[in-house]
C-alpha cells in the first residue's frame, strides 16, 4: 500500500509538471497581443433632421419629432447673460433667473404653480448664466397645453414677489459666507481672476454689497430688457406632430411682443502674456493646491482639432503624461488635471494643477512646467497620438445617445454662430491629425515660460521658498464684511 501511495503522488507529481511547462505555452497561443487586434470602423453617426420654425413673433423654433415615448420637452436659450449686468449689483441675473420661476406669475404664487405641476407630473425651470438665459419643460403629452401655458406665463408675467428676492438673496450670503470653505475653490476662483482680471464679467464674483444693492426694480428691468420672442430660441421634441406644436406654441405665446433689442458687445479679454507666481497663505493647511497656466483658445481656432489631441495626451486622464508621470512616476500628487479648454465666443483657459503634499510644492510645479514643456519641444509618440485620437473618437458617439443631447448641442452652435455640422467637421479633424500636427499647435499656443503660478497652502512648510520661481505676490481672500 506504502509504494501504491508513492507511486501515485509520484504520478501526480509529473502530471503537475506537465500542465506547469505546458500553461505559459497554451495561454501564450489562447492570449493574443492586443496590439495585433484589429477593429472594424466604428459606424457613422446618423443625425436626425431637426425643423426650423421662425414665429411672427421673432421666435425661432427647433424642432425634432420623437414618438418613443409619449413625452414631450421644451427648451429655451434667451440671450442675456450676467455679462450684462453693472458691476455694482452682480448676481442681479442669477437672482432674475431664479425668481422669475420661485417668484410665480401676476396670476399665480411660485407656491402655486408649484402645485398645478406637481398634479400632472411636469416641471417648468428657468435660469440665467454667464452668457444665457434657459428655461424648460417637460410633461406627458397629454399635458403639454398645460405645461407650455405655464411656461409661456412665466416668462412673460413674472411677478417678482419680495419674500422670494429676500429668499435667494439670503442664499447668496450663505453662499458668499462659505466660499472660502474649500481651497480648491479658492485656488479655481483666484486663477480665473488672474487670467481675465479681477473686474473681468468673466471673473467677477458677488460680494454681500452687490447682493444688498439689488432691488425689486433691478430685477424687473432686467427682464424687461432682455426678454422677448425676437430675443430667444425655443426648441422641442417629443411624442407629437410637427404643425399642430407650432400650433400650440403660437397659441402659448400669443400676445407676447417683441421687445426693442440692444444688446452690447461682450468685453474682449485683454491679456498680458507674463510669469507670475502668486501665493493664498492658508496656515490651517498641510498640503498645497496648486493651479498654473494661461489664456488659451477659441473652437473656432484652426488648431482646434490638434489642441483636443494635444489636450488628451498632456492631461487625459489616467493615460495622460501629467497623470503617468507626476502622479504615478514622481509621486508628486494626490490628484492632478490639466485642460486646454476652448470656448465659442472668448479664449477659454490653460489650467494644470495638482494637489500635493507642502513639502513636495515647488517640486510639483516645476513637474508640471516641464511637462508643458516637453509638449512644445518633441513629438509625441506613435502610442500617445493613437490613444488620445482613440480616446475621442471611441466616445464621439455618445454625443448623440439622446435627443436631447443633439438638439441642445445645435441650440448652442446656433447661439454663438457656429456651423450646425461642427461636432461632426472637428471628428473628421481629428481623423486626420498628425504628430507634426501635435507640436506644431502646441509650439504656437503652449508657453511655458510665461506661465501664471497660484499655489492655496502654508508657505512655511514647502520644500523650497515660493520665491525661488519668481518674486511673489499675496492675494488677500478676505469677505468684505456687510455693509462695507
Amino acid at each position: 500500500m506504502k509504494s501504491e501511495r508513492i507511486h501515485h503522488l509520484m504520478l501526480s507529481l509529473c502530471l503537475l509538471a506537465v500542465v506547469g511547462l505546458a500553461a505559459p505555452v497554451l495561454a501564450t497561443e489562447r492570449t493574443p497581443d492586443h496590439r495585433r487586434l484589429n477593429y472594424p470602423r466604428l459606424n457613422d453617426v446618423v443625425v436626425p433632421e431637426v425643423q426650423r420654425v421662425t414665429l411672427a413673433n421673432g421666435m425661432r423654433l427647433l424642432i425634432l419629432e420623437d414618438h418613443e415615448l409619449p413625452l414631450i420637452y421644451v427648451s429655451s436659450r434667451i440671450r442675456v447673460g450676467s455679462v450684462y449686468e453693472p458691476p455694482d449689483k452682480v448676481g442681479l441675473a442669477d437672482i432674475t433667473g431664479e425668481v422669475m420661476r420661485t417668484g410665480g406669475t401676476t396670476s399665480r404664487t411660485g407656491d402655486e404653480l408649484d402645485d398645478e405641476l406637481e398634479q400632472i407630473a411636469a416641471s417648468v425651470e428657468t435660469s440665467i448664466g454667464q452668457d444665457a438665459g434657459y428655461a424648460s419643460v417637460s410633461a406627458l403629452k397629454g399635458d403639454i397645453d398645460k405645461a407650455l401655458a405655464i411656461l409661456a406665463d412665466v416668462l412673460m408675467h413674472p411677478a417678482f414677489r419680495d419674500d422670494k428676492i429676500e429668499l435667494a438673496k439670503m442664499q447668496h450670503r450663505s453662499s458668499i459666507a462659505r466660499r472660502n470653505d474649500s481651497p480648491r475653490s479658492i485656488a479655481s476662483r483666484e486663477f480665473d481672476k488672474l487670467i481675465y482680471g479681477p473686474a473681468s464679467v468673466y471673473a467677477r464674483h458677488t460680494e454681500y454689497a452687490t447682493i444688498d444693492n439689488i432691488t425689486r426694480g433691478d430685477l424687473a428691468a432686467f427682464h424687461k430688457r432682455f426678454f422677448g420672442p425676437n430675443n430667444m430660441m425655443l426648441a422641442v421634441w417629443g411624442d407629437f406632430d410637427t404643425r399642430e406644436m407650432v400650433a400650440r406654441i403660437e397659441k402659448a405665446f400669443e400676445g407676447w411682443e417683441k421687445i426693442d433689442l440692444y444688446l452690447p458687445a461682450k468685453p474682449e479679454v485683454d491679456y498680458a502674456w507674463r510669469s507670475t507666481v502668486n501665493l493664498v497663505s492658508r496656515p490651517d493647511l498641510n498640503q498645497s493646491n496648486i493651479y498654473l497656466g494661461h489664456i488659451a483658445g477659441l473652437m473656432s481656432d484652426p488648431d482646434y482639432a490638434a489642441l483636443t489631441v494635444m489636450n488628451q495626451v498632456l492631461g487625459g486622464g489616467f493615460t495622460g503624461r501629467l497623470f503617468k508621470n507626476v502622479r504615478s512616476r514622481q509621486g508628486l500628487a494626490y490628484s492632478v488635471f490639466g485642460t486646454y479648454s476652448s470656448r465659442y465666443d472668448r479664449p477659454g483657459v490653460l489650467s494644470m494643477g495638482c494637489q500635493t503634499k507642502s513639502e513636495s510644492t515647488v517640486h510639483a510645479i516645476e513637474a508640471i512646467v516641464a511637462e508643458a514643456r516637453k509638449m512644445t519641444t518633441e513629438e509625441v509618440t506613435d502610442e500617445e497620438l493613437e490613444l488620445a485620437k482613440d480616446s475621442y473618437l471611441n466616445s464621439f458617439v455618445f454625443n448623440f445617445d439622446s435627443t436631447a443631447e443633439i438638439i441642445s448641442r445645435l441650440m448652442t452652435y446656433d447661439y454663438y454662430g457656429y456651423p450646425p455640422d461642427f461636432l461632426q467637421k472637428t471628428k473628421e479633424s481629428i481623423e486626420k491629425v498628425t504628430k507634426a500636427d501635435v507640436l506644431r499647435a502646441a509650439r504656437a499656443h503652449l508657453r511655458p515660460d510665461a506661465m501664471q503660478i497660484l499655489v492655496v497652502g502654508r508657505p512655511e512648510d514647502f520644500d523650497r521658498p515660493l520665491s525661488t520661481l519668481g518674486e511673489v505676490r499675496s492675494i488677500d481672500v478676505t469677505i468684505p464684511t456687510p455693509g462695507k
